[in-house]
């Protein structure tokens, strides 16, 4: 053979050659198929650390919870029937103490009672009228004691918070305006709170 010239290799060891390295790359395909699938295996039959960890503190955190839920359910059920419990004993106690106000109030009723009898058939007026006058300091005690006391109105400043206007007139003096000439209706309170307004006349 010249040089120069391609050899040519006869036909059937070409053909030979290239079953041959068709035969290696489908072998080693294979090979390395085999491979990956026992590695996939064996990943997949062994956790990883993290995510142990993890999901071990995913289940801590729904165990707490749920504790927390139970606590809580728990409270809120305690505190209803506190509610329900100083409730009634809130209402007990004002029927109590609306009891025990009527209570002290009774001997003021007896003394009204006696003076209507007596009433019927006195001649003395003066009598009458002191023995009235005598019930109406004794009742003026009673609500004293209770803490209820007189809003004082006449001549005083108007104030809305302890008055109530019902009309306004001319004052009679310079000093008096914007001050209460007239009490149509007594006010009173007991401590701060107001348990009827006065009703008054405003100067202008």
């Amino acid at each position: 053979m010249n040089e120069g010239e391609k050899q040519e290799m006869p036909e059937n060891i070409q053909v030979e050659a290239e079953n041959t390295s068709e035969n290696n790359i489908k072998q080693n395909e294979q090979e390395v198929t085999h491979e990956d699938k026992k590695l996939f295996k064996k990943k997949k039959g062994h956790k990883n650390p993290e995510l142990e960890i993890k999901e071990k503190e995913l289940e801590e955190t729904r165990y707490k919870m749920s504790e927390i839920n139970d606590k809580y359910l728990r409270l809120s059920a305690e505190f209803d029937n506190y509610r329900k419990r100083t409730l009634k004993e809130k209402l007990d106690l004002m029927k109590t103490a609306g009891g025990e106000s009527m209570k002290d109030m009774l001997p003021v009723v007896d003394d009204f009672e006696r003076a209507m009898l007596f009433i019927e058939n006195a001649t003395d007026i003066v009598a009458v009228k002191d023995g009235i006058n005598l019930i109406y300091i004794k009742f003026k005690e009673f609500m004293k004691n209770k803490g209820m006391v007189e809003i004082e109105a006449l001549h005083q400043e108007f104030n809305t918070d302890l008055h109530e206007a019902l009309t306004k007139i001319p004052a009679p003096d310079e000093n008096l305006k914007g001050k209460v000439v007239d009490v149509v209706q007594k006010g009173y309170k007991i401590e701060d709170k107001v348990i009827r307004y006065a009703r008054v006349v405003v100067g202008e």
